[in-house]
């Protein structure tokens, strides 16, 4: 007859001992015991406030943006985000500086000062189209935040190199600023009304170009004959050509 184990004074044969489920890993809790599982909230302070505003405006743009909307993106209550940023236009600021810390400043060289001069407004150019309309945010902006001030200080350096009057220094900036995030924000506009991923550009030049052509040629005899040009050129070819001119006219100023 085969033996039965005992561990211990009172061990039941075929039964395993007291301590044996110690060794068992921990087991799927059941659906019915299991309750909904909450969200996992990010540390909220101003960067993570930043972040989550920024996440909301390139979903859905400039009008998303709102203190409840961000609110929800962190799983917490509006009360909650005004005991680090004052209000919704204060929080627009630190997006926009948050955003242009990407934007990089050489150090001046006057041999190549036109060329850094585009090098820095088509790179501001590059980080406002990356964020929606946020274009939009720029028009209406003082540059009074840590990486606004970088930009300005930088360009305002590379144009002194380059000899520059500095009151045409101080006031392109102005005109810099508002041709870029104008054109940004047309841009934004342009892609909201596209279908089918269509060209947004081409197909604001496609209409343009059936408006120019059901003019009386005898009364719009110019832009008529300009239609081709009209109609033609990327966007970034005709951004381009813009900043070329602005800096040409800088160039050409006479120096004191």
């Amino acid at each position: 007859m085969a033996r039965t184990s005992r561990t211990g004074p009172g061990a039941t044969p075929g039964r395993p001992p007291t301590d044996a489920g110690a060794d068992v890993p921990d087991l799927p809790t059941p659906p019915w015991r299991r309750g909904r599982a909450k969200p996992v909230r990010p540390p909220l302070n101003r960067a993570s406030i930043v972040r989550a505003a920024l996440a909301v405006l390139d979903e859905g743009g400039l009008e998303a943006v709102s203190m409840r909307r961000v609110a929800d993106e962190l799983h917490t209550g509006p009360a909650s985000l005004y005991v680090h940023v004052s209000s919704k236009e204060e929080l627009l600021e630190l997006v926009l500086d948050h955003v242009l810390g990407d934007v990089v400043i050489p150090v001046p060289d006057p041999e190549r000062w036109q060329a850094q001069l585009k090098e820095v407004v088509l790179g501001f150019r590059a980080v406002l189209a990356a964020h929606n309309d946020l274009g939009r945010a720029v028009l209406a902006a003082i540059p009074s935040g840590p990486n606004a001030l970088r930009i300005s200080e930088g360009l305002l350096a590379v144009m002194r190199g380059g000899g520059v009057p500095e009151q045409a220094s101080a006031w392109v900036l102005d005109v810099l600023q508002l041709y870029i995030s104008a054109d940004v924000y047309e841009a934004a506009l342009h892609l909201s009304r596209s279908e089918h991923g269509e060209d947004p550009m081409a197909m604001a030049q496609a209409y343009l170009g059936e408006v120019i052509e059901a003019l009386p040629r005898d009364r719009f005899p110019t832009l008529t004959a300009l239609k081709p040009h009209m109609t033609s050129g990327g966007r970034m070819a005709r951004v381009e050509f813009g900043l070329d001119v602005f800096i040409r006219g800088l160039a050409d100023i006479p120096r004191p």
